[in-house]
């Protein structure tokens, strides 16, 4: 299907076509870290069994990857940008390889976080590294909106949410929840091979413009310090934990400072404040993170709590969702216009989330169907738009910093996700808690669709393309 996908939206032109030999690479990179996100969720229980650890600490292997990954991300895209995709994008296969041994071998639950941590910041470099090359690729062909290319990312991507759980429950059965990490060293050795067979050498930054290129080592630690405090404060805000917002704070405060007076910064400021329509879109990532982390893990906790289904036929309650995101993905992935995306998405969020308040613990299985159908549609537009808008928006020296930093804002609102699905839930995942969350989700992607509708900047990208293609034409 995929395959089919890149044939029908892949364009010829004067200067050629998209190099096909990316594909593999591009899309094994992009996999790896939503494969691992969606694998965990079936370990967890085994996990916890053989190590005596209750849920409140397993529940650290998802957000140690979380953790790793958003601050990660705009790092390894930085590095991308100076240094190019292929040596970061085997540097991290190999990192994932390292991850998944130490995770086969690992004597304790203390180190398969730290296998979690090494294998967030593994993955980190597969998803900056492919819009880089699509960026190198539409220079280099004159097609200025790669559509076909980005829904190809993204309909992979939501592949692997479908079958990473129940893959996770092959492998346990078939050699224990070892084998959910030891995954990783073949993946591992396959992108290491196809990133030294198929990923283009090229020079570093500082040798094709004939300066000198510093690390703004003390912004991307400042970067880290402020993310690191937000972060463990979300996943547990307490009144005791003062001290989070306010390291966060200081930390800010600092990185502020030193990336506007830097020479060479992290992450330019400057260029970023200069962009609205960039910041927009983070934003709105942000919220549509929220939302969708919220029903993914906090209406599945319903499913089984609240309407008491199994835990096998929760999982196959959702299969409406990815799949109907997959099918939304495919057909409309080769138009480049991202604004109609994001306000039918928002709007299908708002209908899904008054799909949530009538449901009771005696509700019949038809109306779970019909919620997963239509929370479905946002899947398959709105991270593609988002994808695409940042595509278009990005200053494109910086498209792998500003790729990761897309999936930074995307990781945290998964984290925002979790600690609204512990506020909502007490106990246990009851219908009262379920209908608060519809509510809080509500409000969240109402504030989405303003921003949106607010946002005439958006109305641009694909119609910018096509008139610029019809010119080409005529």
């Amino acid at each position: 299907m995929i395959e089919r996908l890149v044939r029908r939206k892949t364009k010829t032109t004067a200067r050629g076509a998209f190099d096909r030999k990316l594909l593999a690479p591009m899309i094994l990179g992009s996999v790896l870290n939503p494969v691992n996100s969606s694998i965990i969720s079936v370990s967890l229980v085994p996990i916890g069994a053989a190590f005596g650890a209750p849920p409140s600490q397993t529940a650290w292997l998802v957000s140690a990857l979380y953790l790793a990954t958003s601050i990660g991300q705009p790092v390894m895209g930085r590095l991308i940008d100076l240094y190019g995709p292929r040596r970061l994008f085997l540097a991290g296969a190999a990192l994932t390889g390292i991850a998944g041994l130490i995770g086969l071998l690992a004597p304790s639950l203390g180190t398969l976080i730290v296998a979690r941590v090494v294998l967030g910041f593994g993955t980190c470099a597969g998803y900056p590294a492919a819009m880089y090359l699509i960026r190198g690729e539409a220079r280099r062909t004159g097609e200025e909106s790669p559509a076909g290319i980005l829904a190809t990312l993204a309909v992979a991507s939501q592949t692997i949410a479908v079958i990473g759980p129940p893959l996770g429950g092959l492998l346990i059965g078939l050699g224990g929840w070892r084998s959910t990490f030891a995954v990783n060293i073949p993946l591992a050795v396959a992108g290491l091979i196809l990133g030294v067979r198929r990923l283009p050498k090229e020079r570093p930054l500082a040798e094709r413009t004939g300066e000198r290129v510093r690390l703004d080592l003390i912004g991307m630690g400042l970067f880290a310090a402020m993310l690191v405090s937000l972060l463990l404060f979300l996943m547990e805000p307490r009144a005791d934990r003062w001290y989070l917002p306010l390291l966060m704070a200081v930390a800010a405060a600092g990185f502020a400072v030193r990336e506007l007076r830097a020479a060479e910064p992290f992450i330019d400021l400057r260029v970023f404040g200069g962009n609205p329509p960039l910041l927009l879109t983070y934003a709105r990532a942000l919220l549509v993170s929220v939302v969708s982390y919220v029903f993914l893990y906090g209406y599945t906790q319903w499913l089984q709590d609240g309407r008491g289904l199994t835990a096998s036929q929760a999982g196959l309650a959702q299969l409406p969702l990815f799949l109907t995101g997959i099918a939304v993905s495919t057909a409309t992935g080769r138009r480049a216009a991202v604004r109609g995306k994001l306000l039918v998405g928002a709007v299908a969020q708002i209908v899904g989330c008054a799909l949530l308040l009538p449901l009771q613990p005696d509700s019949a299985i038809w109306p779970l169907i019909v919620v997963g159908l239509v929370f479905g549609v946002p899947q398959g537009l709105m991270n593609l738009a988002l994808q695409n808008a940042v595509y278009h928006q990005a200053d494109p020296e910086r498209m792998g910093s500003s790729a990761g930093l897309l999936r930074t804002f995307f990781y945290l609102g998964a984290i925002v996700a979790s600690s609204a699905n512990g506020a909502f839930f007490g106990a246990r995942a009851d219908t009262g808690g379920l209908h608060g969350l519809a509510w809080f989700m509500l409000a969240i992607t109402g504030l989405c669709l303003v921003l949106t509708l607010v946002d005439r900047s958006l109305g641009r990208i694909g119609s910018d393309d096509s008139s610029s293609a019809q010119r080409k034409a005529s």
